[in-house]
């Protein structure tokens, strides 16, 4: 789509100050857009939008006059535009509209780019990275919109891609003689000046002054007033539940005992010295979920949580006939019960996690990781589908140097369009010379056997758009050789302050691990629960769920 000549800068509604007229103003050389005038709202056309096809690698879209988003069978579609908003423009609120053709072929999910784009050039091949997920545009009236005034919030170029991985949705391109998407920006109001108010004439003669002058000179006012300290600032979770800085805390206390996993994780709270934002807990096959405990744990106000739920959805079965279809029944019912008990509350889901586990790399098997791959996608377009759309999707590996040494492993994952976080279950032991002995970077940054990328650099290069959930972390010692867990708990910070992609640690508390020989708990000693209470007290985990 070449470069819009139209007016791309439209003023309308009544302003806060003056007359209700609306107004028409060229953009002129879209590299210095006039400030928009305070106290209205403006409409900005996109300066560039295009698609891109996953099957046409090199094609430009760049003239069409719609944008096509979402799957034609194996073809997968995005779509990207890009707004200036003016300099000098005081930005209170904004919102992206986006016309369609006809009705909305699924949720359309926008992500912010790491970088602007030229639509005569934009190809599958080059387009810039995805950045952090801002949300899902609803459907209003004959439009999509989305709200974007915690994204677009000063003068500047904005890029942003349009996903979805439902049936194409066609949006209406700047070419469109209908007009294309537009950003509208609310400015800031003008604030009204008081009048100053006339001096009041004495209606009694001054007294007579005295006959001394006072001893104290008056005291000269400063010349600035003096300066108040910004408040400090608030972390909030977003559309994806990703903060807006710090890190969600979180844990799963009470494995592989039969202890109700609510009351486990309260003593947990209790012992750590802080509220867990994120609640684990695990299912398999029918299971019927969320629970009555799951949903009050995660509905207290009074102890705000986001539920993580794990889920081997083809449990008694195969990966390959879940992709089939054949356990539709089974998702369905998840479906349903999440609509009707949780609402439109938002939460975790992984499906399977460390799948590494489950491969069996047998042709015809069901359970290869190609079939894994199959399941989830089947998964999440089926849950699509059936309205849930508050699902967050973490795709859980297994932080082990074996399987990532493995030729199918790359292939277990089920794509970008499907997975919102990438998850990693990792584990380092306290003890010298035992298997995994490490701290905290050591779980990130174990690599495959014989050598090769380590985990954290793989996930933030192959999927720089995602960001990182260490869904199950501990450090452990054998039972009955208690060990200084202190290295392990200290080393948590430091690397957190050098990896900025991860947005959550999920701690796995249990006296003895699956195979009974592993205590991962944090009050394994008197030391290792005070080292472990004081990287809870950090205020880098004061993040508000939203």
């Amino acid at each position: 789509m070449a470069r819009k000549v139209r007016k791309s800068v439209t003023m309308v509604g009544a302003m806060l100050a003056g007359t209700g007229t609306a107004l028409l103003t060229p953009l002129g050389a879209l590299a210095a857009p006039a400030a928009a005038p305070a106290g209205q709202q403006v409409k900005l056309a996109a300066s560039d939008d295009s698609y891109t096809s996953s099957t046409r690698r090199t094609t430009a879209f760049g003239k069409e006059d719609k944008l096509a988003v979402g799957q034609a069978g194996k073809e997968v579609k995005t779509g990207y535009v890009e707004f200036t908003v003016p300099a000098g423009t005081k930005v209170t609120g904004a919102r992206l509209d986006l016309p369609v053709e006809s009705t909305p072929g699924g949720a359309v999910k926008v992500n912010q780019l790491s970088g602007g784009f030229n639509e005569k050039t934009l190809t599958a091949a080059n387009a810039p990275a995805l950045g952090a997920a801002v949300g899902t545009a609803k459907a209003a009236g004959s439009q999509l919109s989305i709200d974007l005034s915690k994204v677009v919030t000063k003068p500047g170029v904005y890029a942003f891609a349009l996903r979805s991985n439902a049936d194409v949705t066609r949006i209406r391109s700047a070419e469109n003689p209908d007009g294309g998407p537009q950003l509208t920006v609310t400015t800031a109001a003008p604030k009204p000046t008081k009048p100053a108010t006339p001096p009041t004439k004495p209606t009694t003669p001054p007294t007579t002054p005295p006959s001394t002058p006072p001893t104290t000179p008056p005291t000269t006012p400063p010349s600035t007033p003096p300066t108040t300290p910004p408040a400090p600032q608030e972390c909030v979770t977003g559309d994806l539940l990703v903060p807006s800085c710090g890190v969600l805390w979180g844990a799963a206390a009470g494995g592989f005992t039969s202890a109700p996993r609510d009351a486990e994780l309260k003593k947990w709270e209790q012992l750590s010295g802080r509220d867990a934002s994120i609640f684990h807990t695990y299912h398999k096959g029918d299971e019927v979920f969320p629970t009555k405990s799951e949903i009050a744990m995660t509905s207290d106000p009074a102890h705000p949580r986001v539920l993580l739920v794990n889920w081997k959805v083809a449990y008694g079965s195969t990966w390959a006939k879940v992709a089939k279809g054949e356990q539709d029944a089974r998702i369905d019912k998840f479906a349903q019960r999440v609509k009707t008990t949780y609402g439109d509350k938002k939460f975790f889901l992984v499906l399977n996690h460390e799948p590494e586990n489950d491969v069996i790399a047998k042709k015809g098997s069901g359970m290869e990781a190609k079939d894994f791959a199959a399941m989830y996608r089947h998964t999440i377009q089926r849950l699509d589908s059936k309205g849930v759309d508050n699902a967050i999707n973490v795709m859980a590996y297994m932080g082990n140097e074996k399987w990532m040494a493995q030729s199918w492993w790359n292939d277990l994952y089920p794509g970008d369009d499907v997975v919102d976080w990438m998850g990693l279950d990792s584990y380092v032991s306290a003890e010298k010379g035992y298997y995994h002995y490490g701290q905290f970077g050591d779980l990130l940054d174990r690599q495959p056997s014989g050598g090769g990328q380590g985990w954290y650099d793989w996930a933030t290069t192959q999927h720089a758009s995602k960001p990182i959930m260490v869904a199950e972390w501990g450090v452990y010692h054998r039972i009955g050789k208690p060990t200084d867990k202190t290295a392990g708990y200290n080393s948590v910070l430091p690397e957190l302050a050098k990896r900025p992609n991860i947005k959550a640690i999920v701690y796995f508390d249990t006296k003895h691990d699956d195979e009974g020989d592993r205590d991962i708990s944090i009050d394994s000693t008197p030391a290792n629960l005070a080292a472990f209470k004081t990287l809870a007290a950090n205020p880098i985990f004061n993040v508000k769920i939203a």
